[in-house]
């Protein structure tokens, strides 16, 4: 499961969600404001495991699969 923390004025967090669009990964969208341990966005959370910033090698390697190159 892949979850992406965003704030609706931060430009990094539309661009991931725009990428995981692009290269096939669902995600849920998830207000930051909803969860107090996040202080900055974007934040990927993938499997528990989370990326702080739009870090697309972090994010792949997390995936543990091939995505087209993007």
């Amino acid at each position: 499961m892949v979850k992406v923390y965003t704030t609706t004025t931060c430009p990094y967090c539309h661009a991931l969600m725009d990428w995981l669009d692009q290269i096939g990964v669902e995600y849920e969208e998830v207000n930051a404001s909803a969860d107090q341990s996040i202080t900055v966005v974007p934040v990927t959370e993938v499997n528990g495991q989370r990326i702080v910033g739009f870090d697309r090698p972090a994010i792949k390697k997390a995936l543990g699969k091939s995505l087209k190159k993007s």
